[in-house]
């Protein structure tokens, strides 16, 4: 599945809240949800190292493949609110990654680096 169909997809599952009727505009829904699927993924791994020492086994991989996949859910509805296609995020971060690595400019601050 690439990420265009994955965000087609996406747009299935979306039955819509008040939530989203309420924050205008609409996308803020999904820029809110964003950072809390992020937040359940570090809380997932901070109980990594207080449960399991930080010894990573398959019942985390499952974990963290559900939680990456929510934060993607979020991710594409917002490519789709916003009318960007989600393929074209990941193209052009690896063109940005491989321009800085041409460059030698993967390590250092900035945006435009």
């Amino acid at each position: 599945m690439d990420f265009n169909e994955f965000q087609k997809e996406c747009a299935k599952t979306d039955v819509g809240t008040s939530a989203q009727d309420c924050l205008k505009p609409g996308w803020l829904y999904y820029v809110l949800g964003i950072p809390g699927e992020a937040g359940e993924m570090l809380e997932k791994i901070k109980k990594l190292f207080r449960d399991k020492n930080g010894v990573i086994d398959d019942e985390f991989i499952q974990v963290v493949i559900k939680e990456m996949g929510d934060y993607h859910w979020y991710s594409a509805r917002l490519c789709s609110a916003l009318g960007i296609e989600y393929n074209e995020i990941a193209k052009q971060n690896i063109e940005k990654l491989q321009s800085r690595m041409k460059r030698n400019k993967l390590h250092g601050n900035g945006d435009d680096r």
